[in-house]
């Protein structure tokens, strides 16, 4: 599969977006082609490419929770951009797309559990999200 590298069950896990790094006025940014609105900025090139990597993941998470469908990349090659964009440089970014649900068996303390009964719909999605909410802050 383009960009993806695959779990053994065959879900895509781990994907690689192009990113396209641009000269600004006050000085660069990067953005996804195959993800409008997916930007970083920095001050130099270095900085921008480093906020990439979160920026993808902010995006995809954000993306997963309104359940947008999430494109494949497309591969770096492929990419076209604008004539008007003042390209510096292309880099492949890391970012994870949810792969197939898998059943686990967890051990709760059971006053917490009766906590997340009273104000979650689906005990599955508020642990999900919770742990997704901690990755990304981690």
């Amino acid at each position: 599969m383009r960009g993806a590298l695959q779990a053994k069950d065959g879900t895509m896990a781990t994907v690689f977006y192009p990113a396209i790094i641009e000269r600004g006025e006050a000085g660069f940014g990067v953005f996804f082609p195959d993800l409008p609105g997916c930007v970083s900025a920095g001050d130099t090139i270095q900085e921008a490419a480093e906020g990439a990597e979160e920026a993808l993941s902010g995006h995809l998470a954000v993306s997963i929770e309104h359940g947008d469908a999430i494109p494949d990349p497309t591969p770096l090659d492929d990419v076209k951009v604008d004539d008007d964009i003042d390209e510096v440089a292309r880099l492949l970014v890391r970012g994870e797309r949810p792969g197939k649900s898998v059943r686990v068996q967890i051990t709760l303390e059971e006053g917490l559990l009766a906590r997340i009964d009273r104000v979650a719909k689906n005990r599955s999605r508020f642990l999900a999200d919770a742990a997704r909410a901690a990755l990304v802050a981690g």
